[in-house]
């Protein structure tokens, strides 16, 4: 979502700004805007609409001078992607940028209201900067004015604040929404997160849920959501610069996927030991034989990924699961049984959705476990347990890597509860492990008929509709198929278990639709051959994905076909996400649309 940093430096503040931002266009945003304080005092901001190279632009011929501002990029939630709406918003001597919402901003407009106060742009935010001009005007100082004003937000929010004649000072805050203080040798910076940072400072300190800080040059008063002074740990974050480089490749995405060979072979050196053929992933307090049900959690393509988890957990451990997408979990009120287990999954660790149904679960489930690619990131920091993915950084909005490392993780998890259960002996446990260790090697060889996707994806590409299908374990993946291709290649796509066909989606095959199925050579292929035939009598287009004897075998009819390797029936999952990101890709490139930031999307969700 939004990103957000402030600067207190040493150096004019606006190119540093600027580079930092750029650092979190990973993020998603449609404007972006920033405010500098000058040496005379002079509070300014420069907005505009679109890419930062606009704002960009914008400040040569408007150059803001000063060594301390604020930065914003905005997705936007309340009001359209305008001048106007956009980040920073000034009141007078303040100005303010913010992530999240503020969920009460029409009560605190009609109470402005009655003080005489008008508000002049669409969004929620305007309200802050309004309110803490408000206090200002009735003699408070910064700090103050901001905390009478925090005490009336209701909603998520990570907030930063600038005032005239003040440059030696931010304010900022959090609920809900992540924010970081930068430590540096004289100067203090704020981030939405650890990347915009990196290139001034590793020292990081994160604030925690209700903390609001008081910073200058000289270090920083964090204050608790009672008020009180509070000690936060200031943590050293090594970021390596190359990953969020493009090294090379025309998109952060082609090298995302290009390097998941690599990152799964992180994932399994990290949690298996070559000595003991064992799984050596720490879980402490957590005792799989005294678990009676697993409730998995998350978002998007994190919820994709539960879905797989689902069929190992209960195939293999014997270990009833229900999966739930985490914008409805808290809302149903579901109970929890004696002996769950709620697992949380997020590529962030910042997912608002997320973080609240994990708030919700807290004190209900037996543990609270969270699979992340951040360690150091709100959803691990509230989880009794938090396993890292080991994806490194992901950039691209559509998530690849940390997909499939996601279902890398979840496999080790699953083979030690059955493990732990009683429903794998030390045959079998050798066998899936040396099958995982097979998995690198496996992808690389997935990679390699990119040429032959690219292809496919150009006629793809022709279509306005696409249906995916798969059974088993694979429905998830043609779920994941279908996301893929619309949020990057704007084609509409759904996805449906095979066996759904028949009841409703088969009134959508056409000869200009066509069903791409994701079928390798297991015990319901037969099954799936059948719902291909269905396709195939009415006139519609099959794409198989699906091993050389799989393809052999589904007769004649099949459109096109990309042939994948022959692998153990546990990796099927994993690996067939592979031709679904690159059928996605190339889709987009195709299309001429944003690969990597693809519009109305945003890496991090941090509203709900």
């Amino acid at each position: 979502m939004c990103g957000i940093v402030g600067v207190l430096g040493n150096h004019e503040a606006a190119p540093i700004l600027i580079e930092a931002l750029k650092r979190m266009e990973y993020r998603g945003y449609d404007s972006a805007g920033i405010a500098t304080i000058s040496s005379n005092g002079t509070l300014e901001c420069r907005r505009t609409v679109g890419k930062l190279v606009n704002l960009s632009d914008h400040l040569v011929h408007a150059p803001l001078q000063g060594k301390a501002g604020i930065g914003h990029t905005r997705w936007a939630t309340h009001g359209a992607a305008t001048k106007n709406n956009a980040h920073p918003h000034q009141a007078k001597s303040v100005a303010v940028v913010h992530n999240g919402i503020i969920e009460n901003y029409r009560e605190l407009r009609a109470f402005l209201a009655n003080e005489g106060i008008a508000y002049q742009t669409d969004t929620d935010t305007e309200i802050v900067a309004l309110l803490t001009q408000h206090y200002l005007d009735q003699g408070q100082d910064p700090a103050q004015a901001v905390q009478t004003t925090l005490a009336q937000l209701e909603g998520a929010f990570a907030l930063c604040f600038l005032f005239m004649n003040q440059n030696d000072l931010i304010i900022a805050a959090r609920k809900g929404s992540p924010l970081a203080i930068g430590h540096g040798d004289g100067e203090m910076f704020v981030g939405s997160d650890a990347i915009a940072l990196a290139p001034m400072t590793d020292q990081i300190t994160y604030l925690e849920e209700g903390d609001h800080a008081v910073i200058t040059r000289a270090g920083a008063e964090i204050f608790d959501e009672n008020g009180q002074r509070a000690n936060r740990e200031i943590r050293q974050v090594h970021i390596d610069g190359a990953e969020i480089e493009k090294a090379g490749y025309k998109h952060f995405m082609a090298k995302e996927i290009a390097q998941q060979p690599v990152v799964i072979g992180d994932v399994l050196n990290a949690y298996m030991s070559a000595e003991d053929n064992a799984i050596t992933m720490d879980l402490k307090g957590i005792d799989f034989t005294k678990i009676e049900r697993l409730s998995l959690v998350a978002c998007g393509t994190a919820y994709l990924s539960c879905l797989v988890a689902k069929y190992w957990f209960e195939r293999y451990a014997r270990l009833p699961v229900d999966v739930d997408i985490a914008s409805e979990f808290r809302y149903r009120e579901a109970p929890f049984v004696p002996g769950t287990v709620a697992v949380f999954v997020s590529q962030s660790g910042e997912t608002a959705d997320t973080l609240a149904a994990l708030r919700y679960a807290k004190g209900k489930a037996d543990m609270i476990l969270s699979l992340v690619n951040v360690p150091e990131s709100s959803i691990a920091r509230e989880s009794d347990v938090a396993v890292p993915i080991h994806a490194g950084v992901e950039v691209s909005v559509a998530s690849t890597k940390a997909f499939t490392c996601q279902l890398t993780t979840f496999a080790l998890i699953a083979l030690r509860a059955a493990r732990e259960r009683g429903h794998l002996d030390d045959n079998k446990m050798e066998k899936y492990l040396n099958d995982l260790r097979k998995l690198p090697g496996l992808i690389s060889h997935a990679l390699s008929i990119n040429d032959e996707v690219e292809t496919v994806a150009r006629a793809l590409a022709e279509a306005n509709d696409v249906l995916f299908l798969g059974r088993g374990q694979m429905f998830p993946l043609a779920l994941e198929g279908a996301l893929k291709l619309k949020e990057i290649s704007y084609i509409h796509a759904e996805g449906y278990a095979s066996g759904e066909l028949k009841h409703g989606p088969i009134a959508l095959v056409d000869q200009a639709t066509p069903t791409v199925v994701m079928a390798p050579h297991d015990a319901l292929f037969d099954k799936t051959v059948s719902n291909m035939q269905e396709v195939m009598a009415r006139g519609g287009k099959v794409l198989l994905i699906a091993d050389s004897k799989a393809c052999k075998e589904a007769g004649e009819g099949v459109w096109k076909s990309l042939i994948m390797p022959e692998s153990p029936e546990m990796l099927q999952p994993i690996l067939y996400a592979i031709p679904a990101q690159l059928l996605a890709y190339h889709a987009a490139i195709a299309r001429g649309t944003d690969v990597d930031q693809p519009r109305n999307l945003a890496k991090s969700v941090t509203v709900e």
